[in-house]
């Protein structure tokens, strides 16, 4: 990761242990280098261990290393944790607006002059991740309920792997309309508006749990994940840790609770064979 992977811990203060491996997509970090910096920074100085971001392209991808065994924990998506709820576990939830939830947010290119969902049949649409509750999901289960075929109602779909790269695509016309994390929508609105005013929200989903932080199960209970929830959950009590809240435009995190995720858990019952 080079300059992202940075310790701001010198390794001779560091327990000689076992990095702590956290799973992190390219969703919504993007590969930002200062928050990948500040972020383990301040997890090393909580944990006194090495820590090392494994970054994948796909929620799949670091779904499956975290279901493997090879990652202490993953920050991931409503969607995959609930498509494997038996066997992983929540940590913490991040704390966006002062809720542990966010939306879903439909966007079309400004100015486009179309008011509601329907009128988006056969768009060239981008979707983030085949995975993205808010990227994906939603939208697929919105046509549903719509009483069309999410197969056939766009004219064709791609997928961008990241929400960011969906407000681009639907910034520069290079699609007519796009699936985002509304956090993410939102996040840049504060910080790149020239990107977001190129777009427009047509459609808000239902609030809903916010991407999570997860562990397999059964280490739930392990010192390392008791460790590294308290630095999530003490993040905004710390300096440091107010600086990397700050550079998500995040408020802290919770422990969280499943019914957080019902409207997912109902949006994939409508998929067939329930999802």
């Amino acid at each position: 990761m080079g300059a992202a992977s940075a310790t701001l811990v010198a390794p001779a203060v560091l327990r000689a242990e076992a990095p702590f491996r956290l799973g992190l997509t390219p969703v919504f970090l993007d590969n930002d280098t200062r928050l990948l910096r500040e972020l383990r920074g301040y997890l090393e100085a909580r944990l006194d261990r090495p820590v090392r971001f494994v970054q994948r392209r796909t929620y799949r991808e670091i779904t499956n290393l975290a279901l493997l065994g090879d990652l202490n924990a993953a920050w991931t998506c409503g969607y995959p944790y609930l498509q494997n709820r038996q066997r992983l576990a929540l940590v913490a939830v991040p704390l966006w607006r002062g809720r542990p939830e966010y939306r879903s947010y439909l966007i079309i290119h400004a100015g486009r002059g179309v008011d509601t969902l329907s009128e988006l049949q056969g768009d060239v649409h981008a979707f983030s991740d085949p995975d993205s509750n808010s990227g994906y999901l939603v939208t697929v289960t919105d046509i549903l309920e719509a009483g069309f075929d999410p197969e056939a109602f766009f004219s064709r779909s791609v997928f961008t792997y990241g929400h960011r790269n969906v407000v681009r695509a639907v910034g520069s016309a290079l699609v007519q309309s796009g699936s985002v994390d509304g956090y993410v929508w939102e996040a840049l609105a504060a910080t790149e508006p020239g990107l977001t005013d190129r777009t427009q929200v047509l459609r808000r989903s239902e609030w809903m749990g916010f991407p999570p932080v997860v562990c397999l199960s059964e280490h739930r209970g392990a010192p390392a994940i008791r460790d590294f929830r308290q630095a999530l959950l003490g993040m905004q009590d710390h300096p440091r840790g107010r600086n990397v809240l700050d550079l998500l435009q995040l408020d802290g995190f919770t422990a969280g609770d499943e019914r957080l995720f019902a409207p997912i858990a109902e949006r994939m019952a409508l998929l067939p064979q329930g999802g």
